[in-house]
């Protein structure tokens, strides 16, 4: 998130707007779990607003907490906020409290860190360094590692040094690893989740409400309903119920003239047998209350209009010494009737077949419960790395014998696919096959796994192998240190700004295979991209990952960010005009430049990069300026809208890192660009198929337009069909369309079918024969938007 413009401070608005929803949220949920979560983020809200109040934190600096250097890494929440605490801060860890207690040492980290430069702390040390079995949460966790490596390498000035610049922050920030099981497995398998992510994500899994209403609702009221059904079955005389009862042991129902005297010598009920049937309806009563009072998940049965509520309400009336009332008699007895005409009697056989198969619905073991026999499984493995392929099959195999009496199922019950799905997210396997598997289902999941790929490619450099596995696991910690909210131009802490990497940057072995090496893994990840998400803008996260690949491979490339409109303020820094030079050799004339009617010569000629008068960063403001005219926006508007317009003609200049792999990192993915143009282009139709009806469609349209202009991009590349058939061919598919992506979409293909048969778009963006020009953003109603 590298954003802009000279001494810009950020508003609290956006902090104390989170910190509302989460005092709402850990204020009003109903789930616990839920509610803790969001008082944690209270707590951190908070945090950020009292340090923005009192100065000890600065939003929008690359060293936002006070009295912390850059190196630091802070904790940050949502949008880049910094809180003011340090993410190795906080409470003492177990393993800091078990050297504590090991040692006799005071509660203090300091006291901690001082004992691990011992004898014997260094000696664990060097344990942990030979065996590999630590865990390095934040980069800082290695930097006593790095400390005893280096002593045991001989380097002792450089320990010193290391030292002297750690050391006044050991008593805040703690700089050694926790002891970890077992080391990570081979160099190219990779996963997305660990097997304790997923064993805490099924173990924080509660009851699904509405299963166990609907539960109890079969195997508690629908049982009391039968049992007062049949109780008011007995007082039915002449097909109507009720007829003989009335309350307080009475047998005749004088409130009711229609009853002839005839009918009452026929009644074969006596006085006692009323008084029976009164002293069971009092017992069901009480059953009742006591039922309500333990079974609240289903409450259907308050309700007055239900057929249990009125059967038992008027039950009450007559326990009560209440006649009924003719509007209770006849509810009674429609209620009755509704119920035997659905039902049948309690005890035939249809009731008892229907109660059957609601019995055998209410006996099947609940996803609560099977997530228990998996959470069990789950803790039998290594918890800090992925699952196997042959594990995965343990895992989300049927229930054992053993399992079952422990988690009260029945044995060999199947694991249900929504438990499996978490399971198959902690798969480990080469990024290939993750992506095949479907366990990588978007640029941006794919970008979490990169670290895990660079790590061993840029670490292969140290020739030792417990430093190089050290600085893997130092280089996967860095790499989840989140984005800062950065202004004025300024940039993110780098990996190689970190006091521990720099202590052994001279024990690197940089020669020309090694970068050879990175340069194909740099190649690799991004035909990974272009072939698994080929619509889809990179992430800033990939982004980072492949600049940070490309400096280790030895090339200088302007890998350039996407940047939030809401803080933008109208400049671009220098490598957008490299990269935008970098498209401009790739793309002048061809259908890419006339499709966004761009001049590339003159874009090539373009060179004021200096320094910016506020800020040291290098901006070119001929670029910036072209960014603007193209965008139609005025000049010195604001808002968020014209803000994005400026920023997507940067992205059309740049193509935002397209040109850059294709022409300098030359990725060619395995599938060809015909077939990366035509997945491009069913993306923006299936996009396009979520506009109708959204009440938010703007997030939307943006990626249809990033869906679209990498079609055109694909559509210009050497190796493409040529774009007047590959416009045919669309024409085509869109006409398998439903009718209202048709309708969007018509206009847009339309357009590029004109510009791939020469022809140009005017200033308005339109075309002949109702073409339009396709961008994401507008500062008024979009077309794509219909008649929204």
């Amino acid at each position: 998130m590298e954003h802009q413009e000279a001494n810009v401070q950020a508003g609290s608005g956006y902090p104390a707007g989170q910190f509302a929803a989460a005092f709402v949220t850990a204020l009003t949920h109903q789930d616990e779990q839920v509610r803790r979560r969001a008082e944690e983020r209270l707590r951190r809200w908070e945090s950020v607003l009292r340090g923005m109040a009192d100065g000890t934190v600065s939003i929008g600096s690359r060293a936002p907490v006070a009295g912390l250097p850059a190196w630091v890494t802070p904790q940050v929440v949502r949008g880049g906020f910094a809180t003011g605490e340090a993410a190795a801060g906080g409470p003492l860890r177990p393993h800091e409290t078990e050297i504590v207690r090991r040692a006799g040492l005071p509660s203090e980290r300091r006291a901690v860190f001082a004992h691990q430069l011992s004898d014997s702390g260094l000696a664990e040390l060097d344990a942990l360094l030979d065996g590999g079995g630590y865990r390095v949460e934040v980069p800082e966790e290695a930097g006593l590692l790095v400390v005893a490596w280096l002593l045991r390498a001989g380097d002792g000035p450089a320990a010193l040094a290391l030292l002297e610049e750690i050391g006044p922050y050991a008593d805040r920030l703690r700089f050694a690893p926790a002891p970890a099981a077992a080391p990570v497995p081979g160099q190219d398998v990779v996963w997305r989740e660990t097997a304790a992510t997923a064993r805490d994500s099924l173990a924080r899994r509660g009851p699904n409400e509405r299963v166990e209403a609907m539960r109890e609702a079969l195997t508690v009221w629908n049982p009391f309903a039968d049992d007062l059904l049949s109780l008011w079955l007995e007082t039915v005389q002449n097909g109507q119920v009720a007829r003989t009862i009335t309350g307080a042991g009475a047998y005749r129902n004088d409130a009711d003239d229609s009853e002839s005297t005839a009918d009452r010598a026929r009644d074969p009920r006596t006085a006692a047998d009323d008084a029976q049937w009164l002293r069971r309806a009092t017992t069901l009563l009480d059953r009742y209350h006591a039922l309500a009072a333990a079974h609240t998940r289903c409450t259907k049965h308050r309700k007055p209009k239900e057929n249990l509520a009125i059967l038992r309400s008027a039950l009450e009336e007559v326990v009560a010494g209440r006649p009924l009332t003719p509007r209770t008699r006849g509810l009674l007895q429609h209620a009755v009737d509704a119920m035997l005409r659905r039902r049948d009697r309690p005890g035939s056989a249809h009731h008892a077949a229907l109660r059957e198969r609601q019995a055998a619905v209410s006996s099947a073991p609940t996803h609560h419960a099977l997530a228990r026999v998996v959470v069990g499984r789950l803790a039998a493995l290594p918890q800090e790395r992925g699952v196997l392929p042959a594990e995965i099959e343990a895992l989300t195999g049927p229930v054992e014998a053993a399992e079952a009496a422990a988690a009260d199922v029945a044995e060999a019950t199947a694991i249900p696919e929504t438990i499996r799905r978490v399971v198959r997210r902690c798969l480990a396997g080469t990024v290939e096959e993750l992506i095949a598997a479907g366990v990588v289902p978007s640029a941006e999941v794919l970008a979490r796994l990169v670290p895990q790929i660079a790590a061993t490619t840029t670490t292969a450099a140290y020739p030792d192998d417990a430093l190089r596995s050290l600085m893997a696991a130092n280089y996967r910690a860095f790499r989840n240190r989140r984005s800062l909210l950065l202004l004025n131009l300024e940039r993110q802490v780098r990996l190689e700004e970190l006091p521990w990497v720099q202590a052994v940057s001279g024990y690197r072995d940089t020669g020309r295979d090694r970068q050879l090496d990175t340069a194909a893994t740099l190649r690799r990840l991004g035909e990974l991209a272009l072939d698994g998400f080929p619509a889809t803008l990179l992430p800033n996260p990939l982004v980072r990952e492949l600049a940070a690949l490309s400096r280790e491979a030895g090339h200088d490339l302007p890998w350039v960010e996407e940047l939030a409109a809401d803080i933008f303020m109208g400049s671009f820094s220098g490598k957008f005009l490299a990269s935008a030079k970098i498209a401009s050799e790739l793309l002048r004339g061809s259908l890419y430049e006339r499709y966004y009617g761009i001049d590339y010569r003159s874009v090539a000629g373009i060179d004021d990069v200096r320094p910016h008068r506020r800020y040291a960063a290098r901006t070119s403001q001929t670029f910036g300026g072209l960014c603007l005219t193209r965008s139609g926006v005025a000049q010195g508007t604001y808002s968020v809208a014209a803000n994005g317009m400026v920023i997507e003609q940067a992205q059309i200049l740049t193509t935002h890192n397209l040109a850059t792999l294709v022409h300098r990192v030359g990725v060619r993915p395995a599938s060809g660009w015909q077939a990366l143009a035509e997945h491009a282009f069913s993306t923006a139709a299936r996009l396009t198929s979520r506009l109708a009806h959204n009440p938010r469609p703007l997030a939307t349209i943006k990626d249809i337009a990033y869906a679209w202009r990498h079609l055109v991009f694909f559509m210009s590349l050497p190796g493409a069909d040529d774009p007047r058939a590959t416009a045919g061919l669309l024409a085509v598919r869109l006409s398998d369309q439903p009718a209202d992506v048709r309708t969007l979409l018509a206009p847009a293909l339309a357009g590029l079918t004109h510009i791939a048969a020469g022809g140009s778009f005017s200033p308005d963006g339109t075309a002949d024969g109702g073409g339009r020009q396709l961008l994401g953003w507008s500062t008024g109603g979009h077309w794509l938007r219909g008649s929204q």
